[in-house]
């Protein structure tokens, strides 16, 4: 696909503007919370967008895009609805706990309730999983995207997108990140659902389109189906969905920065109504490419950029392509912030410079988040291997090797009063090694019922060791000095309007 000089003119100003702007409200980010947590000063429009930025990539647009695609349907939705509910939860449930305690980073939890190396290795699996999986996902996925459209070399759109994001990244931290995601979610929604309409028209519209792809409109699959089969909607989805978006760090880093419980509560439920949005602007955008151009498809990742090159009309472009860069870079920006705080207060303060002070855990940051961005920019090129299945698999599957024990050790831990410190790190250790068995000597079941079966298991541990020793008294976890927690009753009824809505489109896609 050609860009006209108005198309790559319009790109250029965009990306100036954006980061302009966030580098200019960052200017004056001294100390590590004005780095990591953007003074926690955030408020809830900023939480909400910045959630929806960080979440929404290439991973989506190339992978759950490529899924909808490929066997899966409309089914692949259910990772966006079923996150509306579980943002609820979080909201309510999560949120005032996480708040509360005024921690920096999610494994810091962690040590309060059970023990240092609890935190450590939840440190560790993030950083791996970081650098391995997440940060190389998404510029592989991004430059695809690029390469496949626009016809960009690569390699370059690899490090472009790195340098972009690191460098408003390493400037200003979360208020940079926060306010570049004011801009891009915005236009990655806007782009979207822009490209929704288009299809649209093109296959005829709505009622022409349901009619040719009847058979991929459903929710609910086949319980022998390899990737979302309906006994997985049951248990194994809501793992990667609460470990992501309510534990994940690159997520909860904005809703940790909340102003109050309520700008952060706020903000997490205005996510969860931009959730039901996203299937209509990256899950049919891939049914109706496959109607179009599916002998067109090498791979079924290749189904939105497909559509995209095809559809979109000159003087358009720009903006399209303004939104699906920004995308990519929202994401990665919020990994490599993410990222750098794991490292700077979990790794370094704690093991190599008790005694750091702000400029000190500043200049780590910073440095931390360069050096990320040349291995994930190495790293980035090796993942087209096909044995990966696409990239939305290869990041979900990964994952499922630490999240279910992270899961299960905050679940627990939160709600379990007296379960004793060692079951911590105990569920860290399982969670590996019990997904790994059943990676390699159960790889029939669908990755999503092992996360189950995992999850369940590690649950089952803990609850033995509870009963033998439980702790004499409740761990007493820390309080953040002058937080504003008070609850308001009127956002109870925002959050039970998103959940009503969304039983009803399972109703509607049935």
């Amino acid at each position: 696909m050609n860009l006209s000089v108005m198309d790559i003119l319009f790109f250029l100003v965009f990306f100036l503007f954006v980061i302009g702007i966030s580098m200019y409200k960052s200017r004056h980010e001294k100390s590590g919370e004005d780095f990591f947590l953007a003074s926690r000063g955030l408020l809830w429009p900023f939480i909400g967008l910045s959630l929806i930025a960080a979440n929404i990539s290439t991973e989506q647009f190339v992978g759950m895009s490529g899924q909808s695609a490929g066997n899966v349907g409309m089914a692949v939705a259910s990772y966006e609805w079923m996150a509306a509910i579980t943002l609820i939860v979080i909201a309510f449930f999560f949120l005032p706990k996480f708040l509360r305690a005024g921690i920096y980073t999610m494994p810091e939890y962690l040590e309060y309730r059970y023990s240092p190396g609890a935190r450590s290795l939840m440190a560790l699996y993030t950083m791996i999983i970081y650098v391995g999986v997440t940060i190389s996902a998404v510029l592989y996925s991004g430059a695809l995207t690029l390469n496949t459209i626009f016809n960009m070399d690569f390699i370059f759109a690899v490090w472009l997108i790195g340098g972009i994001a690191a460098l408003y990244t390493t400037w200003g931290g979360l208020k940079a990140v926060a306010w570049a995601d004011l801009f891009q979610g915005s236009a990655l929604i806007l782009g979207g659902l822009l490209t929704l309409v288009l299809g649209l028209k093109a296959v005829g519209g709505i009622d022409a389109f349901a009619t040719a792809n009847a058979d991929r409109l459903h929710m609910i699959l086949p319980a022998d189906h390899q990737v979302i089969p309906w006994t997985a909607l049951v248990i194994g989805l809501w793992i990667p969905n609460f470990y992501y978006w309510g534990l994940n760090q690159y997520i909860t880093q904005r809703t940790l920065a909340a102003k109050t419980l309520r700008e952060g509560q706020m903000g997490v439920i205005f996510a969860a109504g931009l959730k039901l949005l996203i299937p209509f602007a990256i899950v049919i955008p891939g049914i109706i490419s496959l109607q179009l151009y599916g002998g067109q498809m090498e791979t079924s990742d290749a189904a939105y950029p497909l559509l995209i090159k095809n559809l979109i009309p000159q003087g358009i472009r720009g903006f399209i392509f303004a939104s699906i860069a920004g995308a990519v870079i929202s994401s990665l920006a919020s990994m490599l912030n993410s990222a750098s705080t794991i490292f700077t207060m979990d790794v370094y303060k704690k093991y190599f410079n008790k005694s750091a002070g702000p400029k000190t855990e500043v200049s780590v940051g910073r440095i931390t988040t360069m050096v990320l961005v040349v291995i994930g920019c190495f790293i980035a090129p090796q993942l087209g291997n096909p044995r990966f299945q696409g990239i939305f698999n290869y990041i979900q599957e990964f994952q499922g090797f630490i999240s279910p024990g992270i899961l299960a050790a905050f679940i627990f831990g939160l709600f379990v009063k007296k379960a004793p410190r060692v079951v911590g790190v105990i569920a860290l250790i399982a969670s590996p090694v019990i997904y790994g068995f059943l990676y390699f000597a159960f790889s029939d079941i669908a990755f999503l019922n092992r996360m189950a079966i995992t999850f369940i298991m590690i649950l089952l541990i803990m609850g033995i060791i509870t009963v033998l020793k439980p702790l004499v008294a409740p761990v007493v976890m820390p309080e953040r000095e002058g937080f504003d927690g008070k609850p308001d009753t009127r956002i109870k009824a925002m959050g039970w309007t998103v959940v009503v809505l969304t039983i009803l489109l399972y109703i509607i896609f049935w």
